[in-house]
């Protein structure tokens, strides 16, 4: 099979649907199909079926960034890449985006399989232009949606049959990964993701001030960047000095450092279609402390492979890491169902989900719906 995969947000930054589109592709590689990737890129891309048709614009979205590529005239480029790869099917991800998603899904000349991972709670634009977006998802042969959150913010707003497939990870990667060696001795609690509002940084930040004031081998490790990394500015220098921040690193160099961590933290408040970042923890047998919120009450159990706490509360936050901190029996329990959890989203079973849903679409045949010129 022919694959066509278009990635909405520049493949070179960090990002959850990145990672998604690279492993998608990797895996399909693997099971002997062609591939080709389409995506804006700030740079070159290192693997050669990444095609780039256009650059990211950095626009705020969801309480985050998305780093995406608005502009139409980037359709030449995708319209060449399908015309010399002649794909058997097209996959989109976030295709009502207006992204290298939207314009793939309009200028593909074979059936178009739609993955939606939006975990909005609310969008006014997406409201207004929910019309518009009908017409573009009409073209899909088939919907998927990464979560029950993601199917129900898309069905409100342009409707549509949609099947369930989260999002996948490799677990034998995160579980198999040798410990990083330069981190700081003690306890290590992880952080990883945007340093923002939206993933809950300066909630991690506080609920470690007050894990730190009590336990003095605790430290807080942080993988990632953003605008709020200066939440750790106003703990006291003692304990500020205990917090080792990494910078952004890239997917691939993440698994090492899981494994040299005792504890995860998932402080999200809200805006998440999936919990993509707790299912690599479980992968990698760290306890999950996380908020209870839509999306990650998808993916963890409270009480059973992870605890979950309200959103936006450092004492409630604090409070649960305590609890697995000071009791190793918890500890091992939580890390042991949060593994066979995590088992549930390796790519050997997801990938095979997607490969159906592909046969589905070219099966449902003959060529996609006439472009609509007004939407040219």
């Amino acid at each position: 099979m022919r694959v066509a995969l278009a990635c909405p947000y520049a493949w070179d930054d960090p990002g959850g649907v990145q990672v998604h589109v690279r492993e998608l592709a990797g895996r399909l590689l693997g099971d002997g199909h062609e591939v080709l990737v389409v995506s804006p890129v700030r740079r070159a891309a290192a693997e050669p079926w990444v095609v780039a048709v256009g650059r990211p614009v950095d626009i705020p979205y969801n309480r985050s960034n998305a780093p995406i590529d608005p502009r139409p005239w980037s359709r030449g480029a995708i319209r060449g890449a399908f015309a010399a790869f002649r794909p058997d099917v097209v996959h989109a991800h976030q295709p009502t985006a207006p992204s290298t998603g939207m314009w793939a899904t309009l200028e593909a000349p074979c059936p178009v399989v739609g993955t939606f991972h939006s975990g909005a709670t609310a969008s006014r634009l997406y409201d207004v232009t929910a019309p518009l977006l009908r017409r573009i998802a009409d073209r899909l042969a088939v919907r998927i949606a990464v979560s029950e959150r993601a199917a129900e913010f898309e069905r409100e707003r342009i409707g549509g049959d949609w099947t369930i497939v989260p999002n996948g990870v490799d677990t034998a990667r995160f579980a198999d990964a040798a410990p990083r060696g330069d981190l700081p001795a003690g306890r290590r609690l992880l952080f990883v993701g945007r340093l923002d509002d939206r993933k809950g940084f300066a909630v991690a930040v506080d609920a470690f001030g007050r894990l730190a004031a009590a336990r003095d081998d605790v430290v807080l490790i942080v993988a990632g960047d953003g605008p709020a990394r200066d939440a750790v500015d106003r703990l006291p220098s003692g304990v500020r000095a205990r917090v080792h921040l990494l910078g952004a690193v890239p997917n691939v160099d993440v698994p090492p450092i899981h494994a040299a961590c005792d504890l995860y933290l998932g402080p999200a408040t809200g805006g998440e279609s999936f919990g993509i970042v707790l299912v690599e923890a479980m992968a990698a047998g760290l306890p999950v402390v996380a908020t209870d919120i839509p999306g990650y009450d998808e993916v963890v159990t409270d009480g059973v492979d992870g605890l979950l706490v309200p959103p936006r509360d450092a004492e409630a936050l604090a409070a649960a890491a305590g609890r697995v901190l000071d009791d190793p029996a918890l500890a091992k329990e939580l890390a042991a169902a949060g593994r066979t959890a995590a088992a549930r989203y390796d790519w050997g079973v997801i990938a095979g989900r997607i490969e159906d849903r592909y046969a589905a679409a070219i099966a449902e045949g003959g060529p996609p719906r006439p472009d609509d010129p007004s939407l040219r």
